[in-house]
């Protein structure tokens, strides 16, 4: 059975989609109603815009939509899944490329969260931090003391056995990182991020775009789409929905989705969107299992 998978946020570099935009006529009107959508003239800025244009969270996140959305279309008769997934951000290009979703609601949505989340990380300071090579049960233990003591930390990406990212306060997350390290993870890196994804403090972005997910068109996806708030399968749009909605503050739980969707008979990943981060996070979780 097939699998295609779809990036988030960070996966974005300079000239992405240009490809597809030389070779394709049908990519030349994607972006061309892409630009019409947002408002301004995104794929200049995928084509040739800077590494700090790209990492704007409101240009980051449409442009890897709109990527991704590209490249599985580009695979034509052979895009056939048997199930999808996304990661954060890359769940919306999994629905559109699934028929959950038009392209052109799937980019208003995108846009959407991109401000909500912008907005959420500007009213309340956040960040998050990379824990290498501590477990999952030992990082949960750890963040839930933490917010015992009204520290706002949560495990925000399950990426796979032995690296999870965490989301909060700045100064909830500096202290976990210390008592992680003393714990014995190798490493714990901050990102490089404008706010606390995945955690409480995306509450006010949470409510913003649920607003606009629940005026949204939804269909039955051609299979099942793994979603990050719960790891599992499904078609029902008023479930996909509401998934959507809580992915926000909730944890993104890739690992978990990535045995989940070994355990229902995926065989093959193909990563739809630039870069292959989540080929290589697959490559470890499926490690993990041998």
């Amino acid at each position: 059975m097939k699998a295609y998978v779809f990036p988030g946020q960070g996966a974005q570099f300079s000239g992405m989609g240009k490809d597809l935009f030389d070779q394709f006529d049908w990519a030349k009107k994607l972006f061309a109603d892409a630009n019409q959508i947002l408002g301004f003239n995104i794929s200049e800025i995928m084509f040739s815009g800077s590494d700090d244009d790209l990492r704007r969270t409101d240009i980051t996140q449409p442009a890897i939509f709109i990527h991704s959305v590209a490249v599985a279309k580009s695979l034509g008769e052979e895009f056939k899944p048997d199930m999808v997934a996304g990661h954060s951000l890359g769940e919306f290009s999994a629905l559109v490329a699934a028929g959950a979703l038009s392209f052109e609601e799937g980019l208003v949505l995108v846009q959407k969260r991109a401000s909500a989340m912008q907005k959420a990380c500007v009213a309340v300071p956040g960040t998050m931090a990379a824990i290498i090579s501590l477990s999952d049960d030992k990082i949960e233990e750890i963040c839930a003391g933490l917010s015992a003591q009204g520290k706002i930390v949560v495990p925000a990406n399950l990426n796979s056995p032995g690296q999870v990212v965490i989301s909060g306060q700045v100064d909830a997350v500096q202290e976990a990182c210390t008592l992680m390290t003393q714990a014995g993870a190798k490493r714990a890196l901050p990102l490089k991020v404008g706010g606390a994804f995945h955690s409480p403090l995306m509450e006010p972005a949470r409510v913003e775009l649920a607003e606009a997910i629940n005026k949204a068109a939804f269909k039955t996806p051609v299979c099942p789409i793994y979603q990050n708030v719960d790891a599992l399968g499904h078609t029902a749009p008023e479930d996909i929905k509401s998934n959507l909605i809580k992915q926000l503050t909730s944890p993104v739980r890739w690992t978990q989705s990535v045995i989940n969707m070994i355990n229902n008979g995926a065989e093959e990943f193909t990563e739809c969107g630039p870069g292959q981060v989540l080929t290589g996070l697959i490559s470890r979780i499926k490690k993990s299992l041998a």
